[in-house]
């Protein structure tokens, strides 16, 4: 009730700065009274208040009022005759330097944290990706710098993506798993140099198919159990060439389990799993697909991706490649989908992966290259924004650059 009081007495003083025909708020109200009452059981005694609640002058007017002037009832004083609101808890305490910040800030970004995805290809010279102004098709030797200059950075996982000639792509996508193509020779090259690394390796036939899909085709069908087959013969290859983790990108059903199999019957037990658990047929891949050349030859992927409008379905996979063997668990688009990063955080003690995908990141660049955001500030705010949702390990083509950022800042 007093709580009450004290709302009805604000809104009396208030109406009068507005209204200067109103009487002035007179000591013999009843919200004078009630006001008065509630200040004599405040810390502050009643007398040394009693001076900022002598009422207001009945011809004040807008553009008069002050609201330090202590003729407010909702204004005390305290002992140093200062502008006072009893309140006892004030969140703001704890925002009032960077010091306090730091030391009481709930989710830090730091390298670690981040996996840098690298486009390469055949050529021997850099390409620019024009719909992901920033981001280069590698050649090799080019991959293997921007490796080190990641790595002298803190950031330590890698993921690999191809550009793979057209005369090399087949409806079985058979060069997958050439002991010789590019994502094999460039995990030995980048493990033979940082054997610290963490190299992790894209488990699709997308960027191999001559269908532009992450399955093999028949009669205009994405076969499961058929493109598990070729899946399993590309991750346990990648495990030779010596990947540390294969990422199964597909979406098709089991194939965590049957990849599971394979990598531990050829003895690769110590090779990881990062599940691409929930996998959207989301409208922000278009520039990865520009990346890859990979659009889909016909149709779309929406019969083996999962639906956006669908949280529980997301869960369901979640338990399903726990169950099989994941050892992490991804959410793709990380952005607009932090709600099911949550959800899968609450669901299962494995960690979580966010990727910040090709759209959001061509989003961010076109907003900051016409000046409507700080790149920077917009950035680490995203990165921290999936730590908050509960995603421990983020993708994220910022990698690199955001590393850099922390490093200036002295953020870590």
């Amino acid at each position: 009730m007093k709580f009450a009081s004290v709302i009805l007495a604000t809104f009396a003083g208030v109406a009068c700065a507005f209204a200067p025909s109103t009487p002035a708020f007179s000591r013999s109200s009843a919200l004078y009274s009630a006001v008065e009452d509630e200040v004599t059981t405040g810390p502050v005694a009643a007398g040394s208040i009693d001076r900022s609640l002598s009422g207001t002058d009945s011809s004040l007017s807008y553009d008069a009022f002050d609201p330090t002037s202590g003729d407010s009832p909702a204004l005390k004083r305290n002992n140093a005759d200062e502008v006072w609101v009893s309140q006892r808890a004030r969140p703001r305490r704890n925002r009032k330097s960077a010091a306090v910040r730091g030391m009481v800030r709930e989710n830090i970004v730091t390298p670690a944290n981040f996996i840098y995805p690298l486009f390469i290809h055949e050529e021997d010279f850099n390409t620019e990706i024009p719909s992901m102004p920033g981001c280069e098709r590698h050649s090799l030797p080019n991959m293997l710098k921007e490796v080190g200059e990641a790595y002298d950075l803190g950031v330590k996982t890698f993921v690999l993506f191809p550009k793979v000639p057209d005369e090399l792509k087949t409806n079985l996508g058979v060069e997958a798993y050439n002991p010789d193509g590019i994502v094999h020779r460039a995990i030995r090259m980048i493990k033979e140099a940082y054997p610290d690394s963490v190299v992790c390796t894209d488990v699709a036939l997308d960027p191999y198919s001559d269908q532009g899909h992450d399955g093999v085709v028949e009669d205009g069908k994405i076969l499961n159990d058929v493109t598990i087959n070729q899946l399993c013969k590309q991750a346990v290859s990648q495990a030779r060439a010596g990947a540390d983790v294969v990422a199964p990108s597909d979406m098709m059903d089991g194939r965590v389990g049957a990849i599971r199999d394979a990598l531990d019957a050829e003895g690769f037990t110590d090779v990881s799993i990062l599940a691409y658990t929930a996998k959207y047929a989301s409208a922000y891949y278009g520039p990865f697909r520009d990346a890859l050349d990979s659009h889909p030859g016909f149709g779309d992927k929406k019969t083996y991706q999962q639906d956006p409008a669908n949280g529980r379905e997301a869960l369901i996979e979640a338990a399903l490649d726990a169950a099989e063997g994941a050892d992490m668990l991804m959410v793709k688009p990380g952005m607009p989908y932090l709600d099911i990063i949550r959800r899968l955080k609450d669901a299962t003690p494995l960690p979580v992966a966010a990727y910040h995908v090709s759209g959001e990141y061509a989003m961010i660049k076109a907003a900051c290259e016409k000046g409507w955001l700080e790149e920077k500030d917009v950035v680490l705010e995203t990165l921290t924004c999936f730590k908050r949702a509960g995603a421990d390990i983020i993708l994220t083509y910022y990698a690199k650059q955001a590393a850099q950022w922390i490093k200036d800042d002295g953020l870590y």
